[in-house]
């Protein structure tokens, strides 16, 4: 008598759910390191916007011989693209900062506070933003809620 010989194809459940876990680790790390490049690139766009604002203020600077007040030198927010920078004056922004620079979340603004006060001029500033994924760097003080400030040079 000759045995007769049946091969099943296909896969077993354990070679199925070891494929599928190693799938899922992968997007799981996928969509970590997404997320990671994403906060990164926001942080990136607010240190170029806080040196575009700071270039405007010394081309100001260089002008007018002093920086622009702002509400008595306290920190003012830029919470939109037509409410930017509160309290810079409005030859600033239509004469040095062509487009006016916003933060990449809506929920988040950047801060001015003018400082070094003499007879009414200011002869110095702090600007600051959120940062949301690097180590602070306290350049000058920043507002209350914000982790990244610039001064003037």
């Amino acid at each position: 008598m000759k045995m007769q010989r049946t091969t099943r194809t296909g896969f077993s459940l354990v070679e199925l759910l070891i494929t599928v876990s190693i799938i899922a680790i992968l997007i799981a790390i996928g969509v970590a390191s997404y997320s990671t490049i994403n906060r990164q690139s926001r942080d990136t766009k607010r240190k170029s916007d806080l040196e575009q604002i700071r270039s405007a203020l010394e081309m100001f600077r260089a002008d007018i011989g002093s920086y622009p007040s702002a509400g008595s030198g306290s920190f003012v927010a830029a919470s939109s693209a037509t409410d930017a920078l509160v309290g810079l004056t409005p030859s600033l922004v239509s004469t040095y900062l062509p487009v006016i620079p916003t933060d990449p979340k809506s929920t988040q603004s950047y801060m001015y506070k003018a400082t070094n006060p003499s007879g009414g001029t200011y002869y110095g500033y702090c600007l600051s933003a959120l940062l949301e994924s690097e180590d602070p760097l306290d350049t000058c003080t920043p507002s209350v809620g914000q982790t990244y400030g610039v001064k003037n040079p």
